[in-house]
């Protein structure tokens, strides 16, 4: 088995050049309160004139398979002595009798860690029962050998930690890090002997553990073959799942099935597993920096293997000691609204590395983005061209009557004509196009209160971007643009990757080490320049967001945008009620929710949104993003009464709760205003129309609350009478429970507030059960 996994991933490592030429992009065309901002006088502002990066990175011209050479040659003989090491073992593997044993802090998760033949294994269980059975860990080596076995505990140790910190953003505001901890040192028998060092957390809500490689004298630098993680399942277990390794990145419809059906189908985390003890578990990563994405890859036996997005000379990691890995998370819940609940991500980072970060606004948008996507506009120049001044304009005047911080702009700067999907070293991202006034919409944005969301798409074109990376952030900053949207459009692998002299040397994954690198050396230069960050094309959150608070929210899914053009007419309504259990998990999306108009014959026959009226509103609750779209042209949005919700419902919160939740069928979600005493809820609903109890104990006892109700309407259904939308206000008190009737591909959304006296006055009380 794995013999043939390695080789398998050599022929195909080596045919990346012929494929990524042959690939066309295949996802959406989706490049996307501080003081105001000090612009200097007219007379004294410039925008540069469009030059050459000042490193040349050539499209990739492509022609031939290359040949072995003698560094893939050592990765293939490598593998082969790995596969004659490979034995049965009986499954599952018992642990020793001197294993070491810690608890979390409740008593209920219990890691084992042992070594067995000189081979660490770590096994998790839940109030006795197996979660994980006995499991690998450990390295290959492309030159070294192994660092897998001949070892020995060279000391232990278990300590507690306890404390709450406060979110600067976020779905709740404070969180409680509460967790055992235990540190094992391990050290080869042998003349020379190499150290490596196993950490645990567990918490009450899922185990964290990660390898550590100090400074040591017997190892320096070192090429990763394959980190030995495994995940060894007790049970076939149900799992939601999209695959890895595969052209449209992170942008899949989730699929649910047995893991006995996805034998070594390289799939993406967070994996969601539906245990038949009737658990729910997420496997994933934190604080993924400097080190290659985790895939995870099932075997026959149930073993789910970590594995590794790899360079495309078919090394998986390069590093030097010391080095501590990303952390590989197992959340850990007993219903799966739980899993939305966990702060385990976010706990395994770092604190805030930037300091002062009150510059960083969760805040919503507008912007000239779904024009394009229906075909109303052209990100290129020409007679469609979206971002224009007056476009622009019109976008910010609507943005500061109706209160929203943001006006994304798309297509403003130099490099969109033609297929810039191809062509992305063509990007300026200091040069707008003639009919886009960059300095004169800055100064009319500031004088409206609002900020232009400035917009990067590269086309993975990186080594363009980052040698223009200071000049455009200190320019943006200059001008008040605090917000930048980033894309990375190409089909994987198709990331380019150029040596100093300027060529070509191999197209990489969006996920591989090369591109982790990059995405946070964006990250890094945009908090110099105090900018926030919206990443498309990302990489996946493994809860960064903590340390380096700018980076806000970012794509990593099947989008809005699906629904405007996708041949099979868009996201199916189940969609949005698997997002919150599986990829949501990882960090905030911007989904871009709020399309107002969900059919569009002028514009796609064809396509549509699949959910009623109601439901497009519960994704504002439903999807969390501290930096929220409303999507749809701002046309239409006049005189509809749903676009009050819209306006009302905030982007940062106090305090989140899931009342009601199934994955892919139905969820019900609350969540309070930051330092406020309005609640909202927003429940949806897959193609099934249910009823849902929603008991309203979340509310302050002792207060009488007016609840702004936006329900379907008589007769909706998402796919016959999708805009049936029935608007109430009514009275409401913590000790009751309200009754949501959610219509086919429905949902519902309410704003509680504490009532005035008008409102107790004139308002009648709810129905309630």
């Amino acid at each position: 088995m794995i013999q043939k996994h390695f080789f398998s991933n050599l022929i195909f490592l080596t045919a990346l050049f012929v494929l990524a030429a042959c690939s066309q992009a295949a996802s959406s065309p989706d490049p996307a309160s501080s003081s105001q901002p000090n612009l200097p006088p007219a007379a004294t502002m410039t925008v540069p004139a469009a030059a050459a990066p000042s490193t040349p990175t050539p499209a990739p011209s492509l022609t031939a398979l290359p040949t072995l050479n003698k560094f893939q040659s050592a990765i293939a003989t490598q593998a082969a002595l790995q596969s004659q090491k490979v034995v049965n073992r009986p499954t599952p593997m018992p642990m020793p009798a001197d294993s070491l044993q810690v608890s979390s802090p409740d008593g209920k998760n219990v890691v084992t860690f042992g070594l067995i033949d000189g081979v660490p294994y770590y096994a998790v269980n839940r109030q006795g029962k197996a979660l994980i059975n006995p499991s690998r860990l450990g390295f290959t080596f492309v030159s070294d050998a192994s660092l897998s076995g001949g070892l020995s505990i060279v000391d232990s140790q278990i300590s507690v930690f306890d404390e709450t910190w406060t979110q600067p953003w976020g779905e709740v505001k404070e969180i409680r890090d509460h967790h055992t901890e235990l540190r094992v040192m391990l050290a080869e028998n042998n003349a020379k002997p190499r150290q490596l060092t196993l950490v645990f957390r567990i918490f009450n809500d899922g185990v964290g553990f990660r390898y550590e490689l100090p400074a040591q004298p017997n190892l320096a630098s070192f090429q990763v073959l394959k980190e030995l993680t495994e995940f060894a399942m007790p049970a076939d277990d149900a799992a939601w799942w999209i695959g890895a390794l595969l052209p449209n990145r992170y942008e899949y419809l989730y699929r649910r099935t047995a893991l006995s059906e996805l034998s070594n189908t390289p799939l993406q985390t967070p994996l969601t597993i539906e245990t038949t003890d009737g658990l729910y578990l997420s496997i994933h990563e934190a604080a993924l920096l400097d080190y290659p994405s985790m895939i995870l890859r099932p075997d026959e036996n149930l073993i789910l293997h970590a594995d590794l997005v790899p360079w495309s000379d078919g090394v998986l990691v390069k590093a030097a000691v010391p080095l501590k890995t990303p952390w590989r998370a197992i959340q850990i819940a007993e219903k799966p609204g739980d899993l939305i609940t966990s702060y385990l991500i976010l706990n395994l980072n770092e604190p805030n590395k930037l300091g002062d970060v009150s510059w960083v606004k969760p805040s919503k948008y507008i912007g000239i983005w779904w024009g394009m996507h229906l075909g109303k506009w052209t990100w290129g120049s020409g007679p469609l061209h979206g971002a224009t001044t007056a476009n622009t304009r019109q976008y910010i005047d609507f943005a500061a009557h109706n209160g929203f911080r943001g006006v994304l702009v798309e297509g403003w700067n130099l490099g969109w004509d033609g297929d810039w999907t191809l062509n992305g070293a063509s990007f300026n991202f200091t040069t707008p196009y003639p009919d886009f006034d960059l300095l004169g919409l800055a100064r009319y944005a500031a004088g409206k209160g609002v900020h232009i969301v400035g917009h990067n798409e590269t086309a993975a074109a990186v080594q363009n971007y980052e040698a223009q990376l200071d000049d455009a952030f200190a320019l943006y900053q200059r001008l008040g643009i605090d917000t930048v949207k980033t894309g990375y459009v190409s089909s994987d692998p198709g990331v380019p990757r150029y040596d100093e002299q300027g060529k070509l040397v191999g197209m990489e994954y969006h996920h591989g080490q090369f591109m982790v690198e990059h995405y946070q050396k964006v990250v890094d230069a945009a908090a110099r320049y105090h900018i926030m960050l919206d990443v498309h094309e990302p990489i996946k959150d493994t809860g960064l967001r903590r340390t380096y608070p700018n980076m806000m929210t970012r794509e990593g899914a099947r989008g809005q945008e699906y629904n405007a053009w996708d041949a099979q007419g868009g996201n199916p309504p189940n969609h949005v009620a698997i997002l919150p259990f599986t990829r949501l998990l990882a960090g905030p999306m911007d989904y871009t929710p709020g399309i107002l108009a969900l059919t569009y014959p002028q514009y796609r026959t064809n396509n549509r949104i699949n959910h009623t009226l109601a439901k497009e509103l519960a994704l504002y609750v439903v999807i969390y993003s501290p930096l929220q779209m409303a999507a749809d042209l701002i046309e239409n949005y006049a005189n509809n009464p749903a676009f009050q919700f819209i306006k009302e419902v905030p982007a940062d919160w106090q305090d989140t709760r899931v009342l009601n939740a199934q994955i892919g069928g139905f969820i019900t979600t609350v969540r309070q205003e930051r330092d406020g005493e309005k609640w909202f809820l927003g429940s949806l609903t897959d193609e099934t129309g249910r009823t849902l109890d929603a008991p309203l104990d979340f509310l302050q006892a002792g207060v009488v609350y007016t609840a702004e109700i936006y329900a379907d309407g008589a007769g909706a259904d998402w796919k016959t009478n999708p805009y049936a939308l029935d608007i109430h206000s009514c009275l409401v008190a913590s000790s009751a429970t309200l009754e949501l009737n959610l219509a086919p591909g429905g949902g519902q959304a309410i704003r509680f507030a504490p009532a005035s006296q008008a409102e107790r006055t004139s308002l009648q009380p709810c129905q309630v059960k």
